[in-house]
């Protein structure tokens, strides 16, 4: 039983974007005293079971739940059979909601290990995203970096690159489905690794397009990991073999995802930033120590001031962040009174938040919490759930700008040389 559990687990979650590591990563682990400091309420959309069940991968999971939360033998197994069979109900093909697909994995830790101790281990998975890397975790919302670092941020499916304060390269990018959602907080990157081979699960995702079990080569164009993938902490990683159909859209499994022609070149800009001199890909699957570890900012901002323009976008896996409060919290930040907008501007914003405030299916998000439940189930019609489907795509524009006159020349930077 054991040895059939880790041989989906090893394809399941990190099957598209997570494989054991080649190289051995560098993370550092979440102090006893983070949990301490973690949000009273945590970021609700933040731990889902197949999240779980790719932390249960993680070296020292299982022993910290342990220590940390006082969690047993017999709760751990319970809980890794829950994630893991919340994998093998996963396909790719429909579409639901990541708030009620979230309240309905809450509901089933509940059941096993209590509501206390359910809440403490979302304040534990978030605490373990969240910690920043060496104090870089970002001061404010649209914080612009004065150091060099890559930024992520999901909702606007933009990934960038600073060196020294500069924005040098942005790239449009693929993010993990609502189910798998991208993490937050500051990771590193320290290896790439070149032709990173493949075993495919026994899932039903697979869908007959390879045997399971059998290692997909680094070299095929049938490798869903592509040419080259960089791990930047469980469980995520940024790499290619995305179609460009995938690039802006949901494209993974808590991944940012490029395609192959993208991930050479962000490789390479990579390679620059940290002093290190990239060997030729070649056909055979090897890595590569950065001379200097990357950070990686990983964002969800939905609302950021951009150049004389305030820029709205989709609340892609529901987490009621735009709203009006939060908007004129961002215009705060760059000294801008809401109350002294134009009556125009006003009502653009106002337009922009509604529009922006709609789930990947375009159904309205409600802003003040997670639909109530009944018997574990979202309750609310908002919050329609198809059992055993991820939601593949974002239905309807991702994005509105709305101007405003005091925000111009301030904010966070245009996109530079994005996808060229």
């Amino acid at each position: 039983m054991r040895k059939i559990f880790t041989i989906a687990l090893f394809g399941a979650l990190f099957a598209a974007c997570n494989q054991p590591q080649q190289v051995k990563e560098q993370t550092k682990q979440t102090p006893v005293d983070t949990i301490a400091k973690a949000p009273a309420k945590p970021d609700n959309s933040t731990l889902t079971l197949p999240v779980l069940d790719a932390l249960f991968y993680e070296k020292g999971f299982s022993a910290e739940l342990k220590t940390k939360l006082g969690l047993t033998t017999s709760e751990i197994e319970k809980l890794k059979a829950a994630a893991h069979t919340s994998l093998r109900e996963l396909s790719e093909d429909g579409g639901s909601s990541a708030r009620s697909a979230s309240q309905q994995y809450r509901e089933k830790i509940k059941e096993i290990i209590g509501d206390d101790k359910a809440q403490q281990l979302e304040q534990f998975v978030l605490a373990r995203y969240s910690a920043g890397v060496e104090g870089l975790a970002p001061t404010k919302p649209n914080f612009v970096p004065t150091d060099t670092r890559i930024v992520v941020n999901a909702p606007a499916f933009r990934m960038d690159v600073f060196q020294e304060g500069k924005l040098i390269k942005s790239y449009k990018v693929g993010i993990g489905y609502p189910e798998f959602p991208l993490p937050t907080g500051m990771r590193r990157a320290d290896t790439i690794i070149f032709n990173p081979s493949w075993t495919p699960p026994d899932e039903p995702w697979v869908k007959g397009k390879f045997a399971p079990g059998q290692k997909v080569s680094g070299s095929s164009d049938l490798n869903p990991l592509g040419v080259i993938k960089i791990p930047i902490g469980m469980p995520s990683l940024i790499h290619g073999g995305k179609p460009p159909e995938k690039i802006g859209n949901f494209a993974s499994h808590g991944c940012v995802g490029l395609t192959n022609a993208l991930v050479k070149d962000f490789a390479g800009v990579l390679a620059q930033l940290s002093g290190t001199t990239l060997p030729a890909i070649g056909s055979k699957t090897h890595s590569i120590k950065l001379e200097k570890p990357v950070p990686v900012d990983l964002r969800y901002e939905t609302i950021v001031a951009q150049n004389g323009s305030l820029h709205i976008f989709r609340d892609v896996y529901e987490r009621g962040t735009n709203t009006l409060e939060n908007a004129k919290a961002i215009l705060k930040i760059y000294a801008v009174d809401y109350d002294k907008l134009s009556e125009q501007e006003k009502s653009d914003l106002d337009d922009a938040l509604d529009a922006m405030n709609r789930d990947p299916k375009g159904n309205t998000i409600a802003t003040d919490s997670i639909p109530d439940t009944k018997n574990g189930v979202a309750a609310s019609k908002i919050a329609r759930s198809k059992k055993g489907k991820t939601t593949t795509k974002v239905k309807g524009d991702k994005e509105a700008a709305v101007t405003i006159s005091a925000l111009q020349g301030k904010g966070y930077p245009d996109p530079v040389n994005e996808n060229q």
